[in-house]
C-alpha cells in the first residue's frame, strides 16, 4: 500500500508513505523504487527509525529507538551501526565513541548509571580491551584490558595525590578432570602492588617493549 510521487517509469521516487505487508510503515524519500534520502520507519513492535537511507538500508545518520527504551545515534553503514555514535540502554549506561559492525570496536567510553564509574579507552568487537581508564569517584585505574578485565602492569590514581603501581595477574589454576564438557568458570585476574609514589605521568604504552634488531642481522655502515 504506497501513496506518494512516482517517476515516468512507475517507480516510487520522491516523497511517499507506505504500508509494509508486516504492518509496518515507512514515510520519506523513495529513489527508483527503493527507500533512499531521509525517512522515518516505523516498526509494528514499537521500534522506530528515522534518517537516512540507501537503496533500502539504513545508511548515513539516524537515530534508531528499541522497544526496551534503549536508543542509538550515529553513524549507520549497510544497515549496521558503523562509525561514531551514542548508545543509551536500557538500564541508563551509555556508551559514546567508535563502532564497527553493530559492535563497539575502536575508542570509546562507557558510563555506568548505577555507580558512576566510566570506561575510558580501547574496545575490540564489543569487549573492553587494550589501553584505557578506569575512572571511580576518588581513584581511578589505568592499564590495560583484555576480555574484558585488567591484566599486566598498570597503577591506581588516588585523588589523595599518591599512585599505587603494580600489575594484575592471571592465578594459576590445577587443571581438574571433566566428565562433561562445561566450560570452566572465568577467573578473576589478582592485583599485585609493587609501590606506591607520588603521582607521576604515564601510559600504558610505555610498558610495551621496543621491537629488537634480529640477532645476526647485517647493517649497511
Amino acid at each position: 500500500e504506497y501513496e506518494g510521487d512516482r517517476n515516468s517509469e512507475g517507480e516510487r521516487h520522491g516523497f511517499g508513505k507506505a504500508r509494509l505487508p508486516n504492518g509496518d510503515t515507512y514515510e520519506g524519500e523513495y529513489k527508483h523504487g527503493l527507500r533512499s534520502g531521509r525517512g522515518t520507519y516505523r516498526f509494528k513492535n514499537g521500534a522506530l527509525y528515522t534518517g537516512d537511507y540507501l537503496e533500502n538500508k539504513k545508511h548515513g545518520k539516524g537515530v534508531f529507538f528499541y522497544p526496551d527504551g534503549s536508543k542509538y545515534a550515529g553513524d549507520w553503514m549497510h544497515d549496521q551501526r558503523q562509525g561514531y555514535g551514542e548508545y543509551l540502554y536500557a538500564n541508563g549506561d551509555t556508551y559514546t565513541g567508535e563502532w564497527a559492525d553493530n559492535k563497539r570496536h575502536g575508542q570509546g567510553t562507557y558510563v555506568y548509571k548505577d555507580t558512576g564509574s566510566k570506561y575510558v579507552g580501547a574496545w575490540v568487537n564489543g569487549i573492553q580491551e587494550g589501553p584505557a581508564e578506569l575512572i571511580h569517584l576518588n581513584h581511578r585505574f589505568k592499564g590495560r584490558f583484555l576480555n574484558g578485565k585488567p591484566l599486566g602492569p598498570g597503577k591506581f590514581i588516588f585523588d589523595m595525590g599518591c599512585e599505587q603501581h603494580g600489575e594484575y595477574i592471571e592465578p594459576e589454576q590445577e587443571k581438574e578432570e571433566e566428565e562433561e564438557d562445561e566450560p570452566p568458570l572465568p577467573v578473576e585476574p589478582k592485583w599485585k602492588a609493587s609501590e606506591i609514589t607520588k603521582l607521576t605521568p604515564w601510559s600504558p604504552h610505555e610498558e610495551e617493549p621496543a621491537p629488537r634488531e634480529a640477532e645476526g642481522a647485517v647493517t649497511e655502515e
